[in-house]
């Protein structure tokens, strides 16, 4: 087992390492790259295209920094092979001000189709509606899970959300303001729900999750009885104590004895979506997420060196690496920290559990509906 297991992870690496060299072939040419990198391709001190011959290399590039992301003009990060392409541009989570924003093309459909490719249909059935409660707005992830739900052949409703106030009422201090915008936004959910139209597969955060099943359950109904059997969430706060309860408490139990599975996810606007690792009862409900590599890759690295990955169950900060041909971004420093979890049979490459907002940063985070 362990000698396939070394097999697999080391066929993992080789793919990781020629998709690298791919992309530096595709970001750094004149005739595909895009804009921004063209131009810090003449700041730096190596040649992408000649000294970058896999992952590892990819450390030879400065520290990228989110200011890059922030700002205009947007243009200059649409790669030139895709410059007549139709784009749309999503901006990351709820925070305020000037936001992070990235240009897409096709990327948010990729990703929710390899994403949907590890979905039971047992539970997502192939055809059926879905509700999308989550963030709305100028966010991927509302197309990226009505896409989700077109390509397995089902028509998705959708919310109106704006996790941009919600922030700001926290931030105020007007809980009850915040309650009545909570409400506002799960009545919506309840509307669509309670309308007839068959759903049976939801997104939502877990906040929102949570409050779905507390306002069912006002009504003398449940998450099963509401006819959902398949759930799809994600959020910062989704930890192994909360996975319990709301199994136990909000479905009856695991799917086997209530019909409804739910399935972690760790994801954002750079990288995609990363997938985890069934999530059982026999593993005190451990999430372990899993990058879609070789398009995004992620490490746990130790607080006071980036460079250095840590070992395998210790505690480190999240870096990604996104290599898609839209777009590149080499070593980014996430909010967030976890443990580094060693590859399993389906995903052979590193993952990360544990996820939490990177205390470094906590004090400064303000986390709304996720």
């Amino acid at each position: 087992m362990a000698a396939d297991m070394g097999k697999l992870t080391a066929e993992a690496k080789e793919r990781l390492d020629a998709h690298v060299v791919e992309m530096m072939a595709w970001h750094f040419h004149e005739s595909t790259g895009c804009p921004f990198w063209l131009q810090k391709k003449s700041e730096l001190k190596f040649d992408p295209l000649r000294d970058v011959t896999g992952f590892a290399d990819l450390r030879k590039f400065p520290p990228f920094e989110d200011e890059w992301l922030r700002g205009g003009p947007v243009r200059r990060w649409v790669p030139k092979a895709y410059q007549d392409k139709p784009t749309y541009v999503f901006e990351t989570g709820g925070t305020t001000g000037i936001p992070k924003s990235r240009v897409v093309i096709d990327d948010f459909r990729i990703d929710y189709e390899m994403f949907s490719h590890t979905l039971p249909d047992a539970y997502f059935p192939r055809g059926a509606n879905w509700l999308m409660l989550g963030p709305s707005g100028p966010r991927r992830l509302r197309l990226a899970v009505e896409h989700l739900c077109q390509y397995r052949g089902g028509i998705c409703f959708c919310i109106d959300l704006d996790p941009r106030w919600v922030i700001k009422l926290i931030k105020k201090g007007w809980m009850e303001h915040l309650e009545a915008y909570k409400r506002h936004c799960i009545d919506q959910a309840v509307t669509v729900l309670t309308a007839g139209h068959d759903i049976k597969c939801l997104f939502a955060t877990p906040k929102l999750l949570e409050a779905l099943a507390a306002a069912l359950e006002e009504r003398g109904t449940t998450i099963p009885e509401a006819g959902i059997t398949g759930i799809f969430s994600g959020g910062t706060e989704f930890t192994p104590q909360w996975t319990r309860f709301c199994i136990e408490e909000y479905f009856g139990g695991p799917p086997e004895v209530s019909g409804v599975y739910m399935t972690p996810t760790y994801g954002n606007t750079l990288m995609g979506l990363a997938c985890s690792k069934p999530v059982t009862a026999a593993e005190g409900y451990k999430i372990s997420y899993y990058a879609p590599q070789p398009r995004a890759a992620i490490e746990v690295v130790d607080f006071d060196d980036p460079d250095r990955v840590v070992d395998y169950g210790q505690t480190g900060r999240v870096r990604l690496t996104t290599l898609t041909k839209e777009f590149f971004v080499p070593g980014f420093l996430e909010r967030d920290e976890g443990e580094r979890e060693a590859p399993y049979e389906k995903y052979p490459w590193d993952g990360v559990s544990g996820v939490r907002p990177f205390h470094g940063l906590a004090g400064d985070t303000t986390v709304g509906v996720y």
